[in-house]
């Protein structure tokens, strides 16, 4: 229930005096634990009766709350809106009087949804809170599941006779893009992937076949394959999306696709790439209600917490998070800026693209094709009198040097860099040829990060780890004492594959007096990780650790990570 608003239902039950300081607390290390939705976890530790709950979003959202939906709608009521429209925004419509009309919504939160509708149905909208299971059921009651599953649809379109590529003219392509099959199959993809909350989707011709690949917490998993032939109108249906030229397939193309998935606002940011066979597609997801841009939901250590909102609320310096792609370093710093968001701080960001929209940054996706490089952006930050800047990565001498430049002058600047760790981010920017005394004066401290999956909740089992597992990890049987070890044995939750969602471990280099005179006198990574690890630092291992014994992740994740 209300999975993706998990933030502002905890901010609700606090603004509402719903339930004591205690048991607000208890929630929110619950909700950490086992990454279950705020709601649900009221209403099963019996905090709040669900009535109770909805009734007091409804106030908080300034809408009507219908305690008893009826058990099926009228058919008058029921025709207003076309089943697409239903499914696709998670509403049903109660009934219309003259220029408007009422509807119970799934999410009552996605603001979204009436400026759509009242488009599409020429017509005010009235949203009415419910409770979403009621809405559930009365949408498959009425408007069926989708029209076709994924399975059907291939049974249909494999009947279609392929022609050769090289026969067909742009305007065939473009017509074949456009049938209604096509259409129909790309957005049951597209609603598949985002239920199953799918980071990235890949369609990849090969010579023989077309794979349709998600990714989901990190891994790749293969839907049923549609026939090779379709390759070209599927990919130029996404194309057509996207508002890319369908007619050029020899050169990576760029584009964004925004659309209302089962009621949620979907964002997905479409790369092309021509290969040997065909134009490889990749979407990746950026689903503003999926990600938590709140730096209390990442599951931080309380030291590596409190260490952040010290750093940020400085007046000046440069913050680095590291980490291999898609290890959630721009998700961490999103949170970080997220609580220095205020109307007294001047934010702007410069990033290759803009991931998410966030209300009060200025963000300035940087573009190559014109000359608009990170350096040139922040370049031009510099005369807009901002108080933070984030550079969305730190790629070259020009960028660093100017990073630091803005630091020294009275600028907080928040980067991220590809290394394996924390030290190896300061000996990367001497590398790049900065001055090691610019960086000791400067840099204020490094995050590195990693993205390790999270034992399906539902199925976590304790187990005895054999030996030689242990021994990968570093650990002694005799070390152990009582603590458990978990894994996940696989259900229909996770979809057999014993994990559901995904946390971060960390690792925090506090940069201190010592760790600056090392820098100046250029040492190795080696010698830096010592002295910060004297001074307290805990690793990425150490880290993990940390999620293993707290039964969040295996042995495996967080040997296959750090």
């Amino acid at each position: 229930m209300f999975e993706s608003h998990s933030q502002a239902i905890l901010d609700i039950c606090r603004d509402k005096n719903l339930i004591d300081e205690a048991s607000l607390r208890d929630l929110e290390q619950e909700h950490k634990a086992t990454g279950k939705p705020t709601a649900a976890l009221l209403v099963e530790l019996g905090l709040v009766e669900k009535s109770k709950l909805l009734a007091t979003i409804a106030e908080h959202l300034g809408l009507r709350y219908l305690p008893d939906p009826p058990s099926a709608l009228t058919t008058e009521a029921a025709a207003t809106i076309q089943p697409s429209l239903a499914r696709m925004y998670g509403v049903v419509p109660l009934g219309s009087s003259g220029q408007s009309i009422e509807l119970l919504a799934s999410d009552p939160f996605n603001s979204q949804v009436i400026d759509d509708l009242t488009f599409a149905l020429g017509k005010d909208i009235n949203l009415v809170v419910c409770d979403p299971d009621k809405v559930e059921a009365l949408l498959k009651l009425h408007y069926g599941e989708d029209e076709s599953s994924i399975d059907d649809l291939l049974q249909e379109l494999s009947g279609e006779g392929g022609e050769g590529e090289g026969d067909l003219s742009d305007v065939d392509i473009e017509a074949m893009a456009g049938q209604t099959p096509i259409i129909r199959f790309v957005n049951l993809v597209l609603g598949q992937a985002i239920r199953d909350k799918a980071s990235d989707i890949h369609f990849e011709p090969f010579e023989h076949e077309f794979k349709i690949r998600y990714r989901i917490d990190g891994a790749l998993y293969e839907m049923a394959p549609p026939p090779k032939h379709l390759a070209l109108p599927i990919t130029s249906r996404v194309k057509v999306l996207a508002n890319l030229n369908i007619a050029e397939r020899r050169v990576p193309q760029d584009g964004r696709i925004k659309l209302t998935i089962a009621g949620r606002p979907v964002d997905l940011r479409v790369s092309t790439l021509p290969t040997q066979f065909g134009e490889s597609v990749v979407l990746r997801v950026l689903d503003q209600s999926a990600v938590q841009l709140d730096i209390s939901q990442l599951g931080m250590p309380e030291d590596v917490n409190e260490g952040i909102h010290d750093i940020i609320h400085r007046p000046n310096g440069i913050f680095i998070v590291t980490g291999p792609t898609g290890s959630g370093k721009t998700t961490t710093l999103y949170s970080a800026l997220r609580i220095i968001n205020t109307t007294d701080l001047k934010l702007l960001t410069a990033e290759d693209p803009v991931e998410y929209e966030i209300e009060g940054i200025m963000q300035v996706p940087v573009n190559h094709s014109v000359g608009l490089t990170f350096a040139a952006a922040l370049r031009s930050f510099l005369r807009q009198d901002p108080d933070v800047i984030m550079v969305g990565e730190i790629r070259d001498l020009e960028t660093a040097q100017i990073a630091i430049q803005a630091s020294l002058t009275g600028h907080l600047v928040l980067s991220t860099l590809h290394t394996n760790d924390a030290a190896g981010a300061v000996t990367r920017l001497v590398d790049m040829g900065v001055e090691p005394f610019l960086i000791a004066s400067s840099l204020e401290a490094v995050l590195a990060q990693r993205l390790v999956r999270r034992i399906c909740s539902n199925c976590r089992t304790a187990y005895e780890p054999p030996a030689a597992l242990l021994q990968q990890l570093g650990i002694d049987p005799i070390d152990i004492g009582g603590r458990e070890f978990f894994y996940g044995k696989g259900c229909e939750n996770c979809s057999d594959t014993g994990y559901r969602g995904r946390m971060g471990i960390y690792e925090w280099l506090r940069m201190s007096e010592a760790i600056r005179d090392l820098v100046v006198k250029r040492s190795s990574t080696l010698v830096i990780k010592q002295k910060a690890l004297e001074q307290g630092m805990r690793t990425l291992r150490d880290d993990g650790l940390r999620a293993i014994f707290d039964g969040a992740t295996s042995i495996e994740e967080v040997v296959k990570y750090t």
